[in-house]
This record gives C-alpha cells, sequence and structure tokens, in this order.
C-alpha cells in the first residue's frame, strides 16, 4: 500500500523524489532552513547545511544521516554521507564567502541548488529612528551576502558546464502590496534581492553563453514560522530537471495575507488561485 502511494505520488508529482540531487542551503541551521534541508533529504537530495552555528549544522546533519542509515546502506553512507555541514557567514568579505562555496563544492563535487534562506529582519523602528550601521548589517545580510554566495555558485556551476537552480527565499515585505511597518531596511532588502534577480540574474544575462546551460530560478517564499508543504513542495519542483524553463519567477506562498481587502472575502478556493504564483518568466533556450 506505502509502495503504490509512492507511484501515485511520482505520477503526479515527478519531483516528490530527487535522488542524489546536492542542494546547499544557507541559514540551514534553524527554521526554514532547518525545514528545507530535511525535506529536501528525505526526498533524497544531499545536503550541504551553511551557516554560522556549525554545532548546530552539526546535530542537523547527524539526524539526517542517521536517518539515511537506517533506510539503507549504513557503509555506503559513512563512505558519502547524506548531509554535510559547512560553515559559511554571509555577512563575510567577497574571498571568504567564496573559500566557503568551494568547501561547499568540494563536499559532494558538485552543487546542483542553491537555496539563499539566510537573513534577518533587524530591530523595529521608524526610519527616523534606523542607524545607519543596522541599515548596512541588514544590507549585507539580505541582499549582498545573496549576491556573492549566487556569484560564487554559479561561477563553480559554469566551469562545471552543467545546469543548477537558485532559490532565493524573500518575504512579503519585498512586496508592492505587502507591509512591514517598522522594516524600512528589510522591507528595502527584499524587494532589492527580487528585483535584482529578475533584471539581472536572468534578464541582463540571458545573452551569456553559460545561461543557457545554467537556469536560475528565483522564489521569494519566506514567511515567519516553521516551513511547510506548500513551501518545500515547490523547492522540490524549482530543484526537479522539469523545472528548467522556469526563470525569473516571483512566487506566492502566504495564505493570501497581502491581497487587497476586497479579494480576502472570496471563497477560500479562489484566493487559493490568486495568490499562489506571480510571474515575470524569462526562459531560456
Amino acid at each position: 500500500m506505502a509502495e503504490s502511494r509512492a507511484q501515485v505520488a511520482n505520477s503526479l508529482e515527478p519531483w516528490f523524489e530527487l535522488s542524489d540531487k546536492v542542494v546547499m542551503v544557507t541559514g540551514a541551521s534553524s527554521g526554514l532552513g532547518r525545514g528545507f534541508c530535511l525535506d529536501l533529504a528525505k526526498a533524497g537530495c544531499r545536503i550541504i547545511a551553511a551557516a554560522r552555528r556549525i554545532d548546530r549544522l552539526q546535530s542537523l546533519c547527524e539526524e539526517i544521516n542517521n536517518r539515511a542509515g537506517s533506510g539503507s546502506s549504513s557503509v555506503a553512507n559513512q563512505i558519502q554521507p547524506r548531509a554535510v555541514a559547512v560553515e559559511l557567514d554571509v555577512t563575510a568579505s567577497g574571498p571568504i564567502i567564496e573559500a566557503s562555496v568551494q568547501k561547499a563544492w568540494d563536499a559532494f563535487g558538485r552543487i546542483d541548488a542553491l537555496i539563499n534562506n539566510a537573513g534577518v529582519r533587524g530591530s523595529v523602528h521608524t526610519p527616523l529612528d534606523l542607524t545607519e550601521d543596522e541599515w548596512n548589517d541588514i544590507i549585507r545580510t539580505n541582499l549582498t551576502g545573496t549576491w556573492l554566495v549566487s556569484k560564487h555558485v554559479c561561477r563553480l556551476m559554469r566551469d562545471a558546464k552543467q545546469g543548477g537552480s537558485v532559490i532565493n527565499i524573500s518575504s512579503i515585505a519585498g512586496l508592492d502590496r505587502g507591509q512591514l511597518p517598522g522594516s524600512l531596511v528589510y522591507a528595502a532588502s527584499k524587494a532589492a534581492v527580487q528585483t535584482m534577480t529578475k533584471s539581472e540574474i536572468t534578464q541582463g544575462l540571458m545573452q551569456k553563453d553559460w545561461l543557457k546551460i545554467v537556469a536560475s530560478k528565483t522564489v521569494p517564499l519566506r514567511t515567519y514560522g516553521e516551513s511547510d508543504p506548500a513551501l518545500t513542495s515547490l523547492a522540490r519542483y524549482l530543484i526537479h530537471d522539469s523545472s528548467q524553463y522556469v526563470s525569473g519567477n516571483v512566487f506566492i506562498v502566504e495564505a493570501g495575507a497581502t491581497l487587497p481587502v476586497e479579494c480576502k472575502g472570496q471563497h477560500k478556493n479562489a484566493t487559493a488561485s490568486l495568490n499562489l504564483k506571480f510571474m515575470e518568466s524569462h526562459f531560456i533556450s
């Protein structure tokens, strides 16, 4: 019975299983990042868990590797574990981030997908009380860090002549219709991530030959709380080969929280269909 369920799931969602895809997740030590790692490991991915708190990463990797070992050959799991931890500070300088990315790449010899999940909200301030240091810290983490990690991962993908996916986790605060009072710099940083990816990582670089091989996907999905099937299933799809022509898109998964007031009174199913996707697609031939 369990096997037949899996077969049905695979026929409906071919991305239900992602055997041996190598996925790097930043901000993996807690919250959504940890949730992505656990879910993708269940789907068969090999996980590179990256964050500053290496002790939490090791605990996460042990959990994933123990589960993998109980379901397959423990000897094979010891030779090449299902998950490895890599210390990564996205606020560090470019060369330090590059070294961490290289270490991540070397763990399995490749990276098939990058999930840029690391981010901070910061304290709640009015624009007049916000300090320059806090502005710089949040921009460095949420925007510059996302760019630098993506840059160095995609360079390695390009040099290896392989395909890949980049998934950026953003926030409804970065949407025109989303509001988060007291979080000016957070909202600005998340809006910048969305604009950067749609305009530069996809459209502006489409004429580069290597982008015919490397398909980048941008998925702002961040919400507060733990990950849920709506997020993890979408992430699985974007990692799967069937999504190779999906590029430069913004996927909004927020249960209708930012819909206009007049839309929120409509039937639940209608609301779901309205808020699930907002797309601006750029295709790579």
